[in-house]
């Protein structure tokens, strides 16, 4: 890019900045300048006309906001000046054309992971140990507890308890605050964990939530029909299920949602229910010896070739700011477009975060029925969120906002090109299952954590996750693959973040060759040659949808 200015689409009467500017600056874009008539900071946006109230405000070719209040040629956009607004959509001729990427060069490539009997191949090899209901969440607790260190999956004691240790010492000692406030990590001693017993198991997972019952029956459906997303994963070698016995949650309502995402399930399934076993520690010694003999069993299995048509990638982003759509959202809808073009799966989710942009989508999917669903989702979604008293319309955050995603319509043009431009082959409402190669839009909130852990349970085994403020979320099973929008957070921040795009601004990669880099990076991470950051760490985040007013 290497200019100071983007102006994204011909349409556009706004304009981005790429660096902070001054107030009496000439910038220039395709042949036009501009004079900025005030400061103008790095992601946020300009107008490139004079606006009068009530006018539109375009931007990635659609609708984004309106004025409020007239706006001279060469202003800032805020919060007081503009205000959110988004196209109408209906149903209209497919438009299912795109910019089909060469793929020459990805034809023959493979990446190695676990194949399962139903066909299916795993990016990792996980045992998991879940509830059916809260009030198992304790004994999953104790299980983790026994289980992770034990095995080797964690630390005998964490560097932090070590540093306190140190911290202890000090005081015994007599040292003043002043010098425990100077104690850093690096005058602490590395804690190794313990050997893996297990070398073909990438970890035995621990899943806790708030959910099972006192909801109503509904939210126990969609409970059930998440875990066994988890459950028939790809990423999943077999689980360990407690269940206390009179929840909503039932144990007969969870297999019925397995046989439906896998009418031949073989894998290994553990299901203890405390109020038959009676005492809980009969219950915690039956789960150990069925978890242990059940971990032996998957430790059998091996990574094996498979074709990249067998990865299915999430597409999630948090902590999104102004150079987000033009850079890292852009180069994995490239990478996106790739993948769908060998025949694989992507899956984009975050409705309210796809507000103003429901038209491009719903004339993209490749049927009348497929559009129908996509628009009655969306605006059935938005309508509650408005008879709870919001709407679409505040789902920007104030960090979104302080970085220049004004408005939601802003903030969902950007979010939207993680799709790419392929055709939409299915419209999903939460939990569902993909069953379709190629781009899936997913029915979940635009909240991270929430709609990772949704896109996981419908069986992405990798997720592509982009931010521009940074985020640490990951998910217990499938690694999440951290990216920058620039490359300052990236820098600040590359404990956690695995990728920057931050070159797109600066002009040294196109969005094409950062998309490719991408795509090299998933089939590394998918073969277990490298490790996300968020494995790293052990974000193990998990948080399932209550159907409710979630943004």
């Amino acid at each position: 890019m290497k200019e100071s200015i983007l102006v994204i689409h011909p349409a556009d009467n706004v304009a981005v900045a790429l660096k902070d500017l001054r107030g009496g600056e000439t910038v220039f874009s395709n042949g036009h300048q501009y004079l900025l008539r005030e400061d103008i900071p790095a992601k946020h946006k300009f107008t490139l006309t004079d606006l009068r109230p009530e006018e539109e405000v375009i931007m990635y070719g659609v609708l984004v906001g309106r004025a409020v209040e007239e706006i001279r040629k060469g202003g800032l956009i805020t919060t007081k000046n503009i205000k959110h607004a988004s196209g109408k959509y209906g149903l209209h001729e497919r438009q299912t054309s795109w910019h089909r990427p060469p793929i020459d060069r990805w034809k023959g490539k493979t990446f190695m992971g676990y194949h399962r009997n139903d066909g299916s191949v795993g990016t990792a090899n996980h045992w998991l140990v879940i509830p059916m209901v809260f009030c198992e969440n304790k004994n999953v607790e104790v299980l983790k507890e026994a289980f992770e260190k034990a095995l080797g999956y964690q630390p005998r004691q964490s560097p932090y308890q070590t540093m306190i240790d140190q911290l202890i010492l000090m005081q015994q000692q007599g040292e003043t605050e002043e010098k425990m406030l100077e104690l850093k990590n690096g005058a602490m001693q590395e804690v190794a964990s313990g050997s893996k017993i297990f070398p073909n198991i990438d970890g035995i997972k621990f899943l806790t939530h708030t959910l099972g019952c006192g909801g109503t029956r509904q939210d126990a459906r969609a409970l059930c029909g998440l875990l066994a997303g988890y459950i028939t994963h790809s990423n999943v070698a077999g689980a360990t299920v407690l269940s206390l016995g009179c929840q909503n949650a039932q144990v007969s309502i969870l297999k019925e949602e397995i046989a439906k995402r896998d009418a031949d399930f073989s894998k290994p399934l553990i299901i203890l229910e405390q109020q038959q076993l009676g005492n809980e520690d009969d219950l915690l010694q039956e789960a150990v010896r069925k978890t242990f003999t059940g971990l032996v069993a998957a430790n059998r299995q091996e990574r094996k070739p498979a074709p990249l048509n067998k990865l299915c990638i999430g597409l999630e982003c948090g902590g999104s700011d102004g150079f987000s759509g033009i850079s890292v959202n852009p180069a994995i809808g490239f990478s996106s477009d790739l993948l769908v073009a060998v025949g694989g799966t992507v899956i984009l989710s975050e409705f309210p975060e796809l507000c103003g942009v429901e038209q491009e989508l719903s004339d993209r999917c490749v049927d009348e029925d497929t559009a129908k669903k996509f628009m009655s989702l969306m605006s059935t979604y938005n309508a509650r969120a408005e008879a709870a008293g919001s709407g679409f319309y505040a789902n920007p955050s104030p960090g979104n906002i302080r970085d220049g995603l004004i408005t939601d319509a802003i903030k969902s043009a950007g979010a939207a090109k993680k799709g790419g431009t392929s055709p939409v082959t299915a419209v999903l409402d939460y939990p569902e299952k993909v069953e379709k190669a190629g781009l899936n839009l997913l029915c979940t909130p635009g909240s991270d954590i929430e709609s990772t852990t949704a896109e996981v349970g419908s069986g992405a085994n990798i997720v592509l996750f982009t931010t521009g403020l940074g985020t640490p979320t990951g998910n217990p099973i499938t690694p999440v693959i951290k990216l920058s929008s620039n490359t300052k957070l990236f820098n600040k921040m590359n404990d956690i973040i695995d990728i920057d795009t931050g070159t797109i601004i600066t002009g040294d990669e196109t969005i094409e060759q950062a998309g490719e880099r991408i795509l090299n990076f998933v089939i590394d991470v998918a073969s277990g040659r490298k490790k996300a950051k968020a494995d790293l760490l052990g974000h193990d985040d998990f948080i399932p949808w209550k159907r409710g007013i979630s943004l």
